[in-house]
This record gives structure tokens, C-alpha cells and sequence, in this order.
């Protein structure tokens, strides 16, 4: 038998987005061992178990070895091994995430929210690379709101109580001219309990739900109109961050001191609902508004012990769907995600296609079937890496290897975002 192994032994200075792969001539592929810096590579073998290949791009400036065993149809074992090393590289792709945080427990609603320092080039590229596993199968989709910025969601809400972890695969990405991933993005989260909240400026309640249980309805007052910043928005928000207290200041929507109507409050048991200044936070000066009339500039005012109650209940990504007012809440005003169409949602996806993600990782859907499916449109058997797992991407349109100038890298992205001190300055009024 023949047992081929790419790259070849002592190749020098391959860029990073060299594929690793082992094929078998009259024979099969019986096992593949990619150790980097001590850490075994995930890879995966085909159905006729020919082919192996490894499922990422590489780390740039790094050696790797690769020791692969095969089995020929006369019985014969063969046993090749490979070492080669990576290229530096000059520029490289900074990423953190601002929605989950690692360990936290979060709303049904909650988005994946990935943020680039740099513009991206190569979108299908970096796409490529974002895995998404959760316990209970889910179907959902990237979305580009520009080069720096991508959103997963789901479909329908997440199922309550799932386990989901994300990992975006960019080491060694080609993610535009010259700009390469240098290290990955993970986090691991839990969603919680589902809370699903509706307020109605019509009647002037909002209504609580936990795990589909009515758990309390509370008397609100919302923005009392005449002008579009005074107008609660419409449509389904999602619970952004807790900030105890909050100043809200009428300067940061342009009505600084001196100007009719302008305020500085501070207020308490705030949770943040948009980007345009809307939270659902204490109001003792409107209390006997609350279940009756609109009053406020724009926020979801409740009693201070209705409002402590609905912060103490809330995870970011909660849905607080408002409904009964003239201005509809933005797709990319905070996290309004939700008020995009699914078919338009879809569409920002640069592979222009939706995934399943269930516990073995993400995959494509494939037309007319929401359940997973094999992204290479064929069967697969058991990965023979550590920790793989059958039917995952191949890394699609890699470059062969070649030999790229080694320069000094620059910094390496971060994965996670930071919470914001408090007491926080509110972007509009209450």
C-alpha cells in the first residue's frame, strides 16, 4: 500500500491555511495522531476510511507533527511521519466576544455577538471557522451587519436549560489580504429558565412568564410620544445588562443643560433593553401613572419593588417583546435581532445558509431538511483524533502549501468582553 501524508516531511514557512491530510492507496487509513505544542489536532476520516483530514487551519510560527499508520489490503501495516512548521505572519485578526460571556447563564434569546478590531476581507472564510455545539439541537445562522461585526441566532428561541458552547476556529485563517487569525475565541455557557416578557403601552402592563408560567404582571408606564426619542420602540428586545444604578442623562441624545426638557436622573434596578436609552428600571416618581398612562421619555418605568423584582429574575438575552407604539424597534439597535425576517437573516450569512447545531457540533441544512447534515454531503465514521467528531467541516478552499516571508506577529485577539463600572450613563432618558 501507499500511504501519502501533506505537507511533506521538513516543509518550512507553510501558510497557516496549509490543509493536513493522509490518504491511503489500496489500503485504509488506520489511525492519525497531529500533535502542536503537545495538544493533539482534531481531524476526520472519510466513509471508506481513505482519507483523513485535519478539520482546522494551523497556528502560524508553529511545528507540527503529524504520525500516520495504515493498513493495506494485503494485511500489511505502513507507518509514515511528517513534521513541518508554519510561517509567521505580519498582521493578525483581533476578535472578542460581547454576548455570551464564558460560564454565564443567559436568556433564551441570547445572541453569539462577535466583534472584529479589524475589517474582515474573507467573511466566508472566518465563517467557516465558528462552531456552535448545544445539547438540544437547534437550527440558527451567522449574520453580517458589516466587516466587524457577526451575530449568531437561532431560529426560534433557544430550548431552556441547554448547554451550548461556542468556538470560533481562527487560528490560521486567511481572513483578508495579508490578515491572518492568530488564536481562537471560545466560550461555554448555560441557558437558563426562559423568561418571556410582553408590555403593552395600550394597557399599560407587562406580563412575566417563567418556563411558560405566568409569574406576574406589573403596571408600567412607557414613553409618553410627541417625538420619536420619547417613543418606547416597538417590537422584541432583549435584555442587554443590569446597571444599579444608571444616570440617565438627556445630553447623550443631544439635549444637553439649558435645553427645554433637559434631565440628568439617576435611577435604580436598571436593565438595559436597546442602545437607543430604553430600559425597564425603578420609578418611584411615576407610580401613579404606571398601569394607566405613558409618561416616561422613552423607558419601561415600573414601582421600585416591581423593578427590583424583574432585575433580580433577569439573564442577558431575556426577550421583552413591547407592543402598541408608532416607532418599530431596529435589527442593530442593541440586540434587536429578532425583528429580522428568518429569510433575511439567512441572507447576511456570507455561506448564505442556515446551520443545525446539536451536541457533535455545527453543520449545514441542507434544503427541505432542518435536522443535520453531513457538510461534505457524504457519510462519515469516527474521526480517529482525540475529541473529533464524525461529519465535521473540512476546511473548505485552503491554499496548497507554500512558503509565505516570516514576519513578526502582532497581538493576539482576547475572548471575552468586560463589564462596564458602575454607576453607568444612560444614553437617553427615563
Amino acid at each position: 500500500m501507499r500511504l501519502d501524508v501533506s505537507p511533506a516531511n521538513g516543509g518550512d514557512g507553510l501558510r497557516p491555511d496549509s490543509v493536513i491530510q493522509v490518504a491511503a492507496d489500496r489500503g485504509t487509513v488506520e489511525n492519525v495522531t497531529v500533535t502542536h505544542r503537545g495538544a493533539p489536532v482534531e481531524g476526520d476520516l472519510s466513509a471508506d476510511r481513505t482519507r483523513w483530514k485535519a478539520r482546522w487551519t494551523l497556528a502560524p510560527d508553529s511545528s507540527y507533527t503529524v504520525t500516520a499508520t495504515g493498513l493495506g489490503r494485503d494485511g500489511r501495516t505502513r507507518t509514515v511521519t511528517s513534521d513541518f512548521s508554519t510561517a509567521k505572519v505580519k498582521k493578525t485578526l483581533d476578535a472578542a466576544l460581547e454576548a455570551p460571556y464564558d460560564k454565564e447563564t443567559v436568556g433564551v434569546g441570547i445572541p453569539i455577538v462577535l466583534r472584529f478590531e479589524q475589517g474582515v476581507g474573507d467573511r466566508a472564510a472566518v465563517e467557516r471557522s465558528f462552531e456552535v455545539r448545544s445539547a438540544k439541537p437547534v437550527e440558527g445562522a451567522w449574520h453580517w451587519f458589516d466587516d466587524q461585526t457577526v451575530v449568531f441566532r437561532t431560529r426560534e428561541y433557544w430550548p431552556a436549560h441547554t448547554k451550548v458552547s461556542f468556538r470560533a476556529h481562527l487560528t490560521g485563517v486567511r481572513a483578508g489580504k495579508g490578515l491572518w487569525g492568530a488564536k481562537d475565541v471560545r466560550a461555554d455557557f448555560r441557558v437558563g429558565d426562559s423568561h418571556i416578557s410582553k408590555a403593552s403601552a395600550v394597557t399599560h402592563m407587562m406580563s412575566v412568564r417563567r418556563n411558560g408560567r405566568l409569574v406576574r404582571t406589573i403596571p408600567v408606564s412607557m414613553g409618553r410620544g410627541g417625538v420619536e426619542k420619547y417613543t418606547t420602540t416597538n417590537g422584541v428586545h432583549l435584555t442587554m445588562e443590569k446597571d444599579d444604578p444608571v444616570i440617565m442623562d438627556s445630553a447623550t441624545t443631544g439635549c444637553g443643560p439649558g435645553c427645554p426638557g433637559y434631565y440628568r436622573e439617576t435611577v435604580y434596578a436598571a436593565v438595559r433593553i436597546s442602545n437607543s436609552g430604553e430600559y425597564v428600571h425603578s420609578a418611584p416618581w411615576s407610580v401613579g401613572d404606571q398601569g394607566n398612562s405613558n409618561v416616561s421619555h422613552g423607558c419601561v418605568n415600573a414601582s421600585p419593588e416591581n423593578a427590583r423584582w424583574f432585575y433580580n429574575l433577569s439573564y442577558r438575552g431575556d426577550p421583552v417583546r413591547v407592543t402598541g407604539t408608532s416607532r418599530e424597534l431596529e435589527p442593530d439597535n442593541g440586540w434587536g435581532f429578532w425583528q429580522e425576517s428568518w429569510k433575511k437573516w439567512v441572507q447576511g450569512s456570507a455561506l448564505r445558509r442556515a446551520v443545525t447545531a446539536g451536541p457533535q457540533g455545527s453543520a449545514p441544512v441542507q434544503s427541505g431538511n432542518a435536522q443535520a447534515a453531513n457538510p461534505t454531503g457524504s457519510a462519515s465514521s469516527p474521526s480517529l483524533s482525540p475529541g473529533a467528531r464524525p461529519g465535521a467541516p473540512a476546511v473548505p478552499g485552503a491554499a496548497p502549501s507554500q512558503p509565505v516571508v516570516p514576519v513578526a506577529p502582532s497581538a493576539a485577539p482576547t475572548a471575552q468582553g468586560e463589564a462596564r463600572p458602575n454607576p453607568q450613563v444612560g444614553r437617553s432618558g427615563h
